[in-house]
This record gives structure tokens, sequence and C-alpha cells, in this order.
């Protein structure tokens, strides 16, 4: 009995292998990734990307360099991810609301507006300047990749206004969508990228005069009033299997005349959120992710509870925790995330925004903190 147990895990493990080789080769060839190597080396782009200090060895790194999983390791992950018993997914449809594309259009020059999308997608309204970060409004984020919890976005694509800037933090397929830059591009007057992730864009359509990339603690002025910084973040990069760090990943500050928000992007826990704060804190809002993390991959997704933290580096006044409720990407349970935000954040003093997917956080005016998927554990039960 014993013997046919192994034989059978053996054959999990050999799936599982392949499983993964296979979703490596079939996204590598369905989503062709530009990178730094494709970039003229007579291109300007190209210049700034070899004298970036974070550009080493043809590779982008992280400030402070982690050990990357082994092969062995990694097989594990997956076995884990495909086998594992956690409540992963909800069993029902999670509460949402419509974004209210009238409301996010509003002119008004002192608000601090803000719409969850979901993941880490958000319609940003500052000061009048309407903005949207890591737009993804697929189903799916790739042919392969995890659904979202509750099928459609929460919005009527076609009438997304027009919008002042796009912000992606970097070219992972639940950050980068394809499908959501190209709705956008006729909506969009700016995408603003982490260095070498603009080839991406130019490849989908976005005309070159569009598009700004940045390095770490290089800004924008977009307006008069309206800057945009790129910050560090600690995470990786890579759409297929031979692209990996090829384009850079950040973390971003946007100002504005009255308001100022910090957007984390992915990231582990870090040092460099001390610096931010110090040289660009307080902000008014943070959004900061806090799914996805596993103690395997702790370098490049932050726990709950180093997300208060982060929140107290940065100087936050206000934290809207991302990153969750919307793809199955961890072992954890779905509600896990914002159990242990939630404690961590009153046990710290840290005031939190808890919408639902598509909710709305008035910045000063109208805060959401209901705890509602406490409600959905019980009804999941």
């Amino acid at each position: 009995m014993r013997l046919n147990r192994n034989k059978k895990i053996v054959k999990y493990l050999r799936r599982s292998i392949i499983l993964i080789i296979l979703i490596g080769i079939i996204l590598t060839f369905i989503d062709k990734t530009y990178s730094s190597a494709l970039y003229d080396s007579k291109e300007a782009a190209f210049a700034k990307i070899q004298k970036s200090p974070q550009y080493r060895d043809g590779k982008f790194r992280d400030a402070v360099e982690w050990k990357q999983p082994t092969f062995t390791e990694y097989v594990g992950v997956m076995w884990e991810f495909l086998f594992g018993g956690e409540q992963r997914t909800p069993n029902r449809a999670l509460p949402r609301q419509n974004i209210d594309m009238e409301r996010f259009q509003d002119a008004s020059k002192n608000q601090l507006t803000v719409f969850w999308a979901g993941h880490s997608s958000l319609f940003i309204n500052i000061d009048g300047y309407k903005i949207l970060t890591d737009p993804v409004f697929e189903k799916k984020v790739s042919i392969l990749g995890p659904a979202r919890f509750n099928g459609d976005a929460p919005l009527d694509v076609n009438k997304i206004p027009l919008v002042d800037v796009v912000i992606v933090s970097h070219n992972h397929y639940d950050h980068l969508n394809k499908y959501s830059i190209q709705l956008l591009n006729g909506k969009t007057k700016k995408f603003i990228v982490p260095l070498a992730v603009g080839a991406q864009l130019r490849q989908w359509g976005v005309p070159a005069n569009k598009i700004t990339e940045l390095d770490w603690w290089e800004e924008l002025k977009v307006t008069d009033e309206l800057t945009i910084t790129a910050t560090p973040s600690q995470h990786f990069s890579g759409r297929g299997l031979t692209d990996r760090d090829k384009t850079l990943w950040a973390s971003w500050v946007i100002k504005a005349p009255r308001h100022k928000v910090f957007f984390s992007g992915d990231s582990g826990y870090f040092e460099g959120f001390k610096k931010i704060g110090g040289k660009y804190g307080p902000f008014d809002m943070t959004f900061i992710e806090c799914g996805a993390y596993n103690e395997k991959w702790r370098h490049i997704h932050m726990y709950p509870e180093e997300t208060v933290q982060a929140c107290l580096d940065l100087k936050g006044k206000l934290l809207q925790p991302i990153h969750w409720g919307t793809f199955n990407l961890s072992m954890h349970s779905w509600y896990e995330p914002m159990e242990r935000v939630s404690k961590a954040a009153e046990a710290a003093g840290v005031k939190i925004a808890t919408p639902v997917v598509g909710g709305i956080t008035e910045y000063d005016k109208n805060i959401p903190t209901e705890k509602w998927w406490k409600q959905m554990i019980t009804q999941n039960k």
C-alpha cells in the first residue's frame, strides 16, 4: 500500500514538473516580451537602461540580493499550490459595486477619491487628475492563469473616460495586461512605466510619445501641479522563460497640489520604505500589497503585518491594502490577508480603508471600514 502511495506521489510530481515547463513555454510564445536587449543600441532608452545603477550584467537587480528558489523548491511550491487544502477561492460571489465613472471624472480640485477595481487596479482622482494603476480588466490574467473571483471587472470598460496617466508597476501578467493597455490606448494621455517596459507597450500599439520610462528616484512633472516619481520596490520581472529581470519594477509616489499618495506595486518588505517615507512622506494614502505571500518567497511579497509596518515607515495617514481578494496566487485562504492586516493595523494604531471590489474611498470624507469578508467567511463554511 505504501509502495502504491509513493508511486502516486512520483506520478503527481512528474505531472507538476511537466505542467510547469509547459506553462513557461506556452506563455513565452503567446506573449513575446520585449526587453532591454530588443531596444536599438542607438536609442536613448537603451542608453538610459545601460546607465541605470539597477542594471548589471544584462539584468535588473534589487538593492539587496536575495536567494532565488531552486528548481526543486519551485516544484515543491507548485505541488503545494495544486494540491493544498486551504480555501483559496470563495465559495460564492464576493460583494462588489460597479465603479461610478461620473464620480471618478469629478473635476473638483480638492479631493482624493479612489475606486478599487480589484487586485492592484485603482482609479484615483487626486485633486481632479485621473490616474489608473496596474489596470487589469480581463477575467483571467493570462490564458493559463487564475480567473477573477467575481468574473468580470467591476466596471463598464466602454464608459472609462479620458484619463491623465496610466501607471504600470512591473510587467507581470497580473499587473500589465495586453487587453487593458490596448483598451486604454485611445483614452490615456500618458503611460508611465519602469525602465525597459516601454517596448512592450509599443509592441501592443501604444505610440512612443505617450510612454515615459523611469528609473528609481526619477520623477516626471506631468503638469506644473502633478509629479509622479518612480521609487524602489523589492521584486522581479518576467513574462516567459527567457526574459527574467530584463525589465525594471517600481513603486510610485503621486504628488498633486493638495494630496500625495504612495502605490507599492509588488514588493517584499525592505528598508527602502523608510527611505521613501523620509524623502517623500507623509502620505495621505498608501496603497500597499498584502496578499500572495508565502515563506518561500517572502523577499518579493509582504506578510500583512509587514504591510502595516511599511505604512508606518512611509508615514502614511491611511492604509488601503491591495493585491488581495481577486486572484488565487498563493497558498493562504482568500480572506486571510485582511484578517491579519486588520488585526495588525488595530494593534499599531494604523487607520485602514476596506472597500469591497469597485467600492469608493473618499479621503477625509468617506472611509469604508466594514470587515465585510467576515460575513463571507461565515457564509462560505
